[in-house]
């Protein structure tokens, strides 16, 4: 596709009248011998010239002008889009499928649902928006597993975690796992900023790391954890097994002291996500934190066009300089 990168050159084609309009004629020198009639012979040549004369010799000058124009307003062809540049985030996001994300003590669209699709919900939306970031997917439960490496494929990412369900990784809690998998994954990344976003309802239960650990050797790495603790507060309805269990808080398994110590140790931030005010807060909260990097318009690979107008307008102007002279030497 042809476009001009700079296309309001274009606006100085009447440049040339405008500055014939407004300055006055030249001065010619005065010469030696006076003719008494000669004005009136110049005003008679002049009447008699005809118009189509005059125009094809102004014709070779406007045509350089209008070139050197349409070099000036860089002509390019443009080609296939480029990819995004990596100038944004790489951030992976662990997602906790243990046993617990089954409660049923949130809502979604006004209707009391589950932790693990309240957190798809939610997560399908800030994906979207993560818009020259990459993106990674862990899930984990008994086990940290990649779902997804580090891609700028948004669509894909949404698609998987949307695929996720109870139990797939066990029904445990393996935090410090997951984090450790995620430095893995984002230490050998040369990104100007690594991130993991941690989602969970419940403590560490399983795996071979302390998330205390994974979060030391994290800060290290020089990662920042954003930990999001899922279930309703105290005062909140909880489910009704919950209830007959003689659990009054649904989400008392949260260890947020452990959560609030990762964000701390890395330079982010702990959120506690309970109902839709809480999740639009965090969100917003979020995306202060970590923009993301927003492009205006994709970018694609241009071939300047610039240098034939320009070398058509120089070699026209070579040969019109060189009339003079040819009538010169013909003389």
């Amino acid at each position: 596709m042809l476009e001009f990168a700079w296309p309001a050159a274009l606006l100085l084609a009447p440049l040339p009248w405008i500055v014939r309009w407004l300055l006055p004629p030249a001065e010619r020198p005065a010469r030696a011998l006076h003719i008494g009639f000669m004005p009136r012979l110049k005003r008679l040549q002049a009447d008699q010239e005809p118009l189509g004369r005059t125009t094809r010799n102004a014709a070779p000058l406007i045509l350089i002008w209008l070139l050197l124009l349409c070099a000036l307003a860089r002509p390019q062809l443009l080609g296939a889009p480029l990819p995004p540049l990596s100038s944004g985030r790489d951030m992976m996001l662990a997602i906790d499928l243990s046993a617990s994300m089954d409660t049923r003590d949130l809502q979604l669209e006004g209707a009391t649902s589950d932790r693990l699709s309240v957190v798809k919900h939610w997560l399908s939306e800030f994906v979207a928006q993560r818009s020259g970031d990459r993106l990674g997917l862990i899930l984990f439960g008994s086990k940290a597993y990649v779902q997804s490496p580090l891609t700028y494929d948004l669509d894909s990412v949404s698609l998987w975690l949307s695929e996720a369900f109870i139990g797939l990784a066990g029904r445990d809690t393996a935090i410090g796992d997951a984090i450790g998998l995620a430095i893995k994954r984002l230490s050998a990344q040369p990104a100007n900023s690594r991130v993991l976003l941690l989602v969970t309802d419940g403590a560490n239960t399983a795996g071979g790391m302390s998330p205390i650990q994974a979060a030391r050797v994290a800060a290290k790495e020089h990662i920042r954890i954003f930990t999001v603790g899922v279930g309703a507060q105290a005062s909140g309805q909880g489910d009704l097994l919950s209830i007959l269990e003689g659990d009054a808080d649904p989400a008392s398994d949260l260890d947020e002291a452990s959560l609030q110590e990762i964000a701390q140790l890395t330079g982010g931030a702990y959120f506690r996500v309970s109902d839709e005010a809480s999740l639009a807060q965090m969100l917003e909260r979020i995306e202060q934190l970590e923009p993301s990097q927003r492009a205006d318009r994709s970018s694609r690979e241009a071939q300047p066009l610039y240098p034939w107008p320009l070398a058509a307008a120089l070699l026209l102007s070579a040969l019109w300089s060189s009339r003079p002279m040819r009538r010169r030497l013909h003389a």
